[in-house]
């Protein structure tokens, strides 16, 4: 392998502008079309950081268990000991939209009376195959994971879906905060109405019925605040995470083949519209030069789509990496690509 970097032009090199933005970010996320090697370029740069001394948290929220494939081992839901200084799991999408729906049918449960529980059961099994509920759930397992990877580990890595679930994941925080803030605004307006009834004089029949209510219900609503509460806060932190530039970064893999190019032109975009800083294009699979007619022909038409995405781009740095001969499976094969970056 033959790593390179540029913008569009190809300079023979090691891939130290990627390794060194992953030092000095502490989330990086590698997103891009999907079969483009998003997987084995993350894994490879946190195996590097791991190399380095360094702790290291590698996530992928992709369903197909691809980093479980790349290291030919068992990964779950909770940190797995992939390598020295190396820890890896894998969000199931299926299993955290269930715990997510069962910590909110517990809350529910908890604030509303016995003989309501089955019909917040049925909307609860409803809501579960509800558009965006897994993006959603996801999303609120991903702020959990970089708040408490910040503490754990140096650098928390994120091999993400295939760009079109990405962009839509990178834009919730923003509107999930937007979304719970709104809840609570309308809790506090109604709260606000208990007090203007209660000025309304004991004599008032209406205002001693309302308020009586709202004083039994009060424990219940302080409850309702303290969780929305907590939700904003845990959206809020993911959306400060996400668009501090100095914390966080977004690398883009990509071939040098017209729909993938195509499509990181629009990943592009949609990232830098959530607030995401995009630092660095990663070109995979390129053909080595020097062998044979065939393959130059299709190393020029590479070159062709490469020079739309730097006219496109041509402020996002880039870094080509070179075709392997054989497929990259186990951790043995990893180490050596991952070597490959610094070489």
């Amino acid at each position: 392998m033959a790593p390179a970097h540029g913008h569009g032009a190809l300079a023979i090199g090691s891939c130290e502008l990627l390794l060194d933005l992953a030092r000095s970010r502490r989330i990086l996320f590698f997103g891009g079309k999907g079969g483009v090697g998003k997987t084995t370029v993350s894994a490879a740069t946190a195996l590097a950081l791991a190399n380095e001394d360094r702790r290291v948290l590698l996530v992928s929220t992709d369903p197909a268990h691809n980093l479980g494939h790349l290291f030919n081992r068992e990964i779950g839901p909770r940190p797995v000991r992939l390598a020295p200084g190396l820890d890896g799991l894998e969000l199931d999408p299926a299993a955290t939209v269930r715990d997510h729906m069962s910590d909110v049918s517990g809350a529910l449960h908890s604030l509303m009376p016995v003989q309501m529980h089955a019909e917040i059961d049925k909307h609860v099994a409803l809501s579960r195959d509800a558009p965006g509920m897994q993006e959603a759930a996801i999303l609120e397992k991903m702020a959990e994971i970089v708040e408490q990877g910040r503490k754990d580990y140096e650098h928390v890595i994120f091999d993400t879906a295939p760009s079109g679930h990405t962009a839509r994941l990178m834009a919730l925080p923003e509107m999930m905060t937007a979304w719970t803030e709104g809840l609570i605004q309308r809790r506090e307006r109604a709260d606000r109405f208990a007090e203007f009834v209660r000025g309304l004089g004991s004599d008032s029949d209406m205002a001693e019925d309302i308020v009586g209510e709202k004083n039994s219900a009060a424990e219940k609503e302080s409850r309702i605040r303290a969780i929305l509460n907590r939700r904003r806060l845990k959206f809020a932190h993911l959306r400060d995470a996400l668009a501090d530039p100095e914390l966080t970064s977004f690398v883009i893999v990509l071939v040098a083949e017209r729909l993938p190019v195509m499509e990181t032109i629009e990943l592009h975009d949609q990232l830098r519209k959530a607030g995401l800083t995009i630092d660095c294009l990663v070109v995979n699979k390129r053909l080595p030069s020097g062998t044979g007619e065939f393959l130059e022909e299709r190393r020029a038409q590479q070159e062709i789509h490469l020079h739309t995405l730097g006219e496109t781009l041509p402020d996002v740095s880039s870094e080509h990496l070179d075709l392997v001969a054989k497929d990259i499976a186990g951790l043995t094969a990893l180490q050596e690509f991952s070597q490959g970056l610094q070489d």
